[in-house]
């Protein structure tokens, strides 16, 4: 008997010539994200506007950070729940992150900067933020797509408008031993679209609706687009938000890093009447992003199976 096929992320091409809205590529793409998220709540995009210089430099920057003492490190502090410096926990030992807020905003990470290399760091600082706006554009592009896919056009302003980024940068140690080890529990992101690149070293798995896993390949010419579960709520279930987690194998140490869209503090995450009918029922109530952040992590956040439900399910 031969094998199963190994479980493969959808491919999605977003280095076309002319896409653009109202081209036909932009709509034979855009139909492709829809199934892609309705499926899956994530795929694999290629995308070739971050130059391949750039795409290599930002894992030397992240070795950098994660280089700097612990104590310098800790600098890295946020209100906001997993925005600041994330290690030290006993679960997750291999795990260490770090947040830059509005890290496409060339002000903002340079003020992340001067906090953990007082004298300056320009190099660091220039190439976060050049990757941070050139992968921003992505983004924007996917969440256009998405809004038109379901008949909502004349809300893509506002919907674009109600976010900023974070970036979220992360390291697992590589293992002494031949087992694997967990490098980071399954979860749904809680944010609006998570844009994941990675070094190398394998670890990350996204789970499919019927609990299989697939093991996702890093490659330097592609990024990991993911639904959150704020846009789950807001598209009212139509698309799929997925666990995932990280299973470390190997001595290599893995880089990865993410780019959070997220709702702004005060923003009201609501389905738009448009998405709601007989066939599909209100799911959730309206809610805070910031709230739902701090209700996830109390102990009656962490032991829900669904933090989203718990919290605003109708």
């Amino acid at each position: 008997m031969g094998s199963e096929t190994p479980l493969h992320l959808p491919i999605i091409d977003f280095s076309k010539q002319n896409l653009k809205p109202g081209e036909p590529e932009w709509d034979l793409t855009k139909a492709d994200v829809k199934i892609a998220l309705q499926d899956y709540g994530c795929f694999e995009a290629s995308f070739d506007k971050i130059p391949i210089d750039l795409r290599k430099s930002i894992f030397g920057a992240l070795e950098e950070l994660f280089d700097l003492p612990l104590h310098t490190k800790l600098r890295n502090v946020s209100k906001k729940p997993f925005h600041g410096y994330v290690g030290q926990y006993p679960t997750v030992p291999l795990y260490e992150s770090m947040g830059i807020d509005d890290s496409d905003v060339a002000a903002k990470v340079d003020a992340f900067t001067k906090n953990l290399w007082p004298q300056g760091n320009k190099s660091f600082s220039t190439t976060i933020h050049s990757f941070s706006e050139k992968l921003s554009e992505l983004d924007i592009t996917i969440r256009r797509m998405i809004m038109e896919s379901f008949g909502l056009v004349k809300y893509i302003d506002e919907h674009l408008d109600s976010t900023n980024y974070l970036l979220r940068v992360m390291k697992y140690k590589g293992l002494e031993t031949e087992e694997t080890k967990l490098g980071l529990n399954a979860h749904t992101d809680k944010n609006i679209v998570t844009i994941l690149y990675q070094n190398n070293v394998e670890g990350l798995e996204v789970q499919t609706k019927d609990n299989n896993w697939i093991k996702v390949k890093p490659s330097q010419d592609s990024f990991i687009v993911m639904i959150g579960d704020s846009l789950h709520a807001l598209m009212n279930g139509r698309i799929h938000s997925p666990y995932h987690r990280v299973m470390m194998t190997g001595t290599e140490t893995r880089y990865s890093l993410g780019l959070f869209s997220i709702p702004k503090a005060g923003h009201i995450v609501n389905s738009p009447n448009e998405l709601v009918d007989e066939e599909h029922p209100r799911l959730f109530k309206p809610f805070d992003h910031v709230e739902f952040l701090q209700f996830y992590y109390t102990e009656a956040g962490q032991r829900s199976q669904s933090a989203l439900k718990t919290y605003c399910g109708m």
